[in-house]
């Protein structure tokens, strides 16, 4: 893999890849709607910097005429960010406008597309086999993932353009604004402020940014032609393990109210989730060290005061 394109450039894990892929020595061309946050990656002569919203995104054949290995897509308008995931019309749009951007990765002569899911596209899988269910609000945002998808692949298929998707687990690390869960719960531990949280017995994933940048550099190079993979760990714990440990790490003393909301089925069954077959298809696996992650992204919350 010598080029590629990334849309959401200076998005979380858009940007976080490109700054990736930059240091490996590939070319990167940098789709995004904010020209004065591409240019500071502007000081590594392998970045082209292109300036489009989704309106646009018909030009981008225009845009770039070099030979590009794989177009990865990880724009994406709302996602689980404030109520963002609910607005079914932008999420419809973003849908919409991924098949967009599959069709021009075809109009540029790309050799791969991969797209960036979410694990919450699982919930899709349990559900659409199920007669009645009672969905979250979150089914909106992961449907509409769930059909960009589908579609893409469909498009893909009949269009003799390789396909691949990375279905990332939560995401945490450095450079992530939103306000997550990681990031409200270490927010929380910082200021000795009470976590609140569900009793947490069901199994749960995190995922350090350096591993998911990781595990799309290995799908983009040797991930198999239309398939999905889980983006996480391999041994999977429950959610209530997981913030025990964060709290360990940042706030042994504070207290952890276990129950104080209830427990609310994801829809995401584990048992039907092939945890490694990204393993099995590229050698990948996270790496980092959970408790150094943990303090590195501590460290990032306390100096912006997020």
């Amino acid at each position: 893999m010598k080029k590629v394109i990334i849309t959401g450039a200076t998005g979380f894990i858009g940007g976080s890849l490109v700054k990736y892929l930059l240091k490996k020595g590939i070319k990167v061309y940098g789709v995004d709607v904010n020209l004065a946050k591409l240019k500071k990656f502007c000081n590594s002569e392998n970045f082209t910097p292109i300036e489009a919203n989704f309106k646009k995104y018909k030009e981008l054949h225009e845009l770039i005429t070099d030979d590009i290995d794989v177009f990865y897509h990880f724009a994406w308008q709302g996602g689980m960010e404030g109520g963002a995931f609910k607005d079914y019309e932008t999420q419809i749009d973003n849908a919409k406008y991924s098949c967009v951007a599959l069709m021009q990765a075809i109009a540029i002569g790309c050799k791969r597309f991969v797209f960036a899911g979410t694990m919450n596209e699982y919930e899709m899988d349990k559900y659409i086999k199920e007669d009645y269910f009672e969905p979250r609000y979150t089914y909106v945002y992961s449907a509409t993932k769930q059909v960009s998808e589908a579609v893409c692949k469909t498009l893909a298929f009949n269009n003799d353009i390789e396909f691949c998707s990375g279905r990332i687990a939560m995401a945490y690390g450095e450079n992530n604004f939103h306000s997550n869960l990681p990031n409200v719960v270490i927010k929380n531990l910082l200021s000795n402020t009470p976590c609140k949280l569900i009793e947490g017995k069901d199994l749960y994933d995190m995922v350090y940014i350096s591993d998911i940048v990781r595990a799309f550099k290995a799908i983009g190079e040797r991930g198999k032609n239309m398939k999905s993979y889980y983006i996480g760990h391999r041994d999977i714990t429950t959610f209530r393990n997981i913030i025990e440990k964060i709290a360990e790490i940042i706030n042994p003393g504070c207290p952890l109210l276990f129950g104080e909301y209830p427990d609310v089925p994801s829809g995401i069954d584990y048992d039907n989730i092939d945890v490694d077959a990204l393993y099995n298809d590229t050698g990948f696996e996270c790496k980092a060290d959970f408790e150094e992650s943990i303090k590195k992204t501590a460290e990032w919350i306390k100096k912006e005061g997020i």
